[in-house]
Order: structure tokens, then sequence, then C-alpha cells
């Protein structure tokens, strides 16, 4: 009699941005994904600066909010820490160490690679292959390491604020590593597996941009910049004399004066396309790599009407609106074209909620 298979454990994906809670729940039937629930919930502002939550209280309560907006019962949350919180380092250790010896034996080390006592970080470690020598032969006694460590402020601020919406933190990841989560996925379907590309991601935030570039589906480049769409908010707020929060209500819902694309959108664009392209030839300037395949625009700016044709012809890369649901079903409590439109932000969240399939 075949053993019945281990049932994925679901898990919340729960990505804190600077202006939002974006939260998802995924199943899987074979190969196929569906979307069983999600919800977007602004933050009040201040709540989270820099990517550091600086009022847990606010943050928990608009979690809180966020799940109860989406329907789900989960209650187990993969959440994850920003990249520029994180040290991570690929060591050499001997092959063939239990997990324990292994643990036992970087806690012995870690403390050269990290510029913190060890008693104030979070350690986690991944053996994620054999060492090869300078032929690209493997070396058999020896296995690399990815080691990665964050201030314990930074995991315990997004703990404590899962917990005060009555969720249980299973698992902080890293963004970067969300991300690669959700392009493998999105890879299968769009570029033949991602083998053998170069990927460069920008995801264009409230005051962040974000330009990644992956090599086999795993990044190799990460570099913020600050430009986002607040600078759009603030230009719509100078232009018409609204207030902050009045700008962005018009932003999203329209109604601005005939004047508002070509005098104050427009330029944006142009803005945008020029600082996207300013950190690709940043990225060709630092590294061996000098051509990207593909580009995928991520974030709340991916959604601003015409950007994705702009950005091809001034950037000179084959350029795609982030969509992960493109191929996935949606359960009926979810409407299909409000997600449709929040996919862009939702690549995080995204490769959080994949978390419950490992």
């Amino acid at each position: 009699m075949l053993p019945f298979k281990k049932k994925s454990t679901p898990v919340l994906g729960i990505d804190v941005s600077v202006t939002a809670v974006k939260l998802l729940e995924l199943s899987r039937s074979g190969s196929k994904y569906r979307v069983e629930s999600y919800a977007v919930e602004p933050l009040p502002s201040n709540s989270v600066m820099d990517k550091n939550i600086t009022d847990m209280e606010a943050v928990g309560e608009a979690i809180g909010r966020a799940v109860k907006k989406s329907g789900s019962k989960v209650k187990d949350a993969a959440a994850a820490v920003a990249g520029s919180a994180v040290i991570t380092k690929t060591i050499e250790m001997p092959a063939g160490l239990s997990d324990s010896d292994l643990e036992s034996q970087i806690q012995v080390e870690a403390d050269q690679y990290i510029p913190f006592p060890l008693e104030e970080v979070a350690l986690d470690f991944e053996v994620i292959g054999p060492v090869k020598d300078n032929e690209g032969k493997v070396v058999e006694e020896r296995v690399n390491v990815l080691l990665a460590a964050s201030r314990l402020e930074n995991v315990d601020a997004k703990v404590g604020a899962l917990e005060l919406a009555g969720v249980n933190a299973k698992i902080i990841d890293i963004e970067g590593f969300a991300l690669e989560n959700t392009l493998a996925m999105m890879a299968n379907d769009l570029f033949g597996g991602g083998e053998d590309q170069i990927l460069a991601v920008a995801d264009v935030g409230s005051a962040v941009t974000t330009f990644s570039v992956l090599e086999n589906m795993k990044i190799v480049y990460a570099r913020e910049q600050q430009f986002g769409g607040a600078q759009l908010t603030e230009d719509i707020q100078r232009r018409y004399g609204l207030s902050y929060e009045e700008a962005g209500l018009a932003k999203r819902q329209g109604g601005l004066p005939d004047n508002y694309v070509p005098e104050v959108l427009e330029p944006f664009k142009e803005n945008m396309a020029q600082q996207i392209s300013r950190a690709q030839q940043f990225f060709f300037s630092s590294s061996h790599i000098s051509n990207i395949d593909h580009l995928i625009l991520g974030g709340g700016c991916a959604s601003v009407e015409g950007i994705g044709p702009l950005l091809e012809s001034k950037v000179g890369v084959p350029t795609l609106i982030a969509n992960p649901f493109a191929n996935m079903s949606v359960a009926s409590r979810v409407s299909a074209q409000t997600l449709r439109n929040d996919a862009p932000s939702l690549m995080v969240s995204c490769g959080l909620a994949l978390r419950s399939f490992d």
C-alpha cells in the first residue's frame, strides 16, 4: 500500500512594506496553484520607515485587518525582512556533517563573518552544493553553505506584529529569497525555466525602487534607490493644492484635471524609465554581465498605464508587467480584477505564500 503523501501546511504570505500590508494565501493541486484569499491593507504613515517597523502596534492592527478582510482561516504566516537588514555570506564547510554538527561548527565560526555580537542576531544557514575548484571539478570533502544573519530586533519586530494580529510567525524569510521563489514559478511559464538567462526585476514601490538581477534564477545583484510612487503623489499635491491623502486618493481613483496626464503623469513616467535605465547601467558597470534578457516590472508603480512599452523603448530590454497569478485559478471570494490590478505589488507576498509547499 502506498504511503499517504505529507500534506502541505498552508501559510499566509504577509509582506509588510512602507505603505501597506499585503497578504496572500495559495493552495496547490498537482502543479496548479489557486489564490484562496488575499488582501491589501494601508498602513498609517511612519509606522514603517526604511522597511523597519517603528510602530509595532499599528502594524499588528493593520495585519489583523488584512486577515479579517481576506476571510482566511489560516493562522500560520511567513513574513520577510528586507535584504538591506540581512548579511549573507557563502562559506565552505566540511562535507558529511549532520545538521546539528554543522550548526555547532557555524556557531563557532560565524563571528568572523558577522559584525555584531552573536547573541544579538538571528542566524540561519543552508547547504547549497559542493565546492568546485578553478576547473569546475567537485571538491568532494567540502560544501558551500549560505549563511544569513539579521539583527534580532528586525526579526522580533516582524514576529511581534504578527502575534499582535493573532497570527503565528512560522517562517521569517528574506525579501530577496521570496522574490526568487515567485520568479522561479513565473519563469517556468514565461522563460522556459529561466536557466542560462539574465532576468532583471525593477520593483518600484512608494518610496524605494529595488533593482535586482538574477543569473540562473539566483539574485546576483540588488540595489535600492530613493524613488517611487510617493513622488507622483507629491507632484499632484503641489500642482493641484491638495493634501497628501487627497492626492493619493485622486491618483488611484481619477478625477484630476485634463492637464494631469501630459503635465504630471507623463513626466513622472519618463523619470521612472530614466531611474531604471540608470540602475541598469550602474549594474553593467559593476558586473561581468553586459546584457539582460528580460526586465520584469513590479511594485505599485507597475500599474501606471502605458509604463511597460515606454520602459521597453527607453531601457532597450523586453519588458513585462509582473503578474505571478497569470496561470493560477482564483477562489470565488477573490475579485479577479482587483487581484490583477494589485498583482505587480504582490511579488514578495506570493513568494512567501509559496513556502506552504516546501
